[in-house]
């Protein structure tokens, strides 16, 4: 998927008045979900992403930092100023469209990392679907 499609996606699902805005959130979560990432699998994840929005990924990366949905939703809250209920959106907005744009084997990496709560964000029931 090429960034411009990737944006496009993002806007649409995320109902952005603009591509800026859906840039600006798409960075936001990208740099949540690298926190709680451990530097490999930031690295894995964002080498199947297209350019800028993988490097917003590893540019994050690090030592990975363990919390669950609620924090993470509160800290893409806190970067956009939102509730968290709009957190959840824009979340599901960046991260389904990350899972379109990585193989299935690469979602699931990423997932196994992550508390079974986060796969809805990605439009996933679950780590297998």
């Amino acid at each position: 998927m090429k960034y411009d499609e990737f944006v496009a996606r993002v806007r649409e699902r995320g109902e952005y008045g603009d591509r800026q805005e859906a840039e600006r959130v798409t960075r936001l979560v990208l740099g949540v979900l690298a926190q709680r990432l451990n530097f490999d699998e930031a690295e894995d994840l964002a080498a199947q992403l297209p350019l800028p929005a993988g490097a917003w990924l590893t540019e994050q990366a690090g030592p990975a930092v363990p919390f669950g949905v609620q924090e993470f939703l509160a800290r893409i809250a806190t970067g956009t100023g939102a509730t968290e209920q709009t957190a959840q959106w824009d979340a599901s907005a960046v991260l389904s469209t990350v899972a379109e744009a990585v193989t299935g084997g690469e979602l699931n990496d990423v997932l196994s990392q992550l508390p079974s709560g986060y796969a809805v964000l990605f439009g996933r029931a679950s780590m297998s679907g």
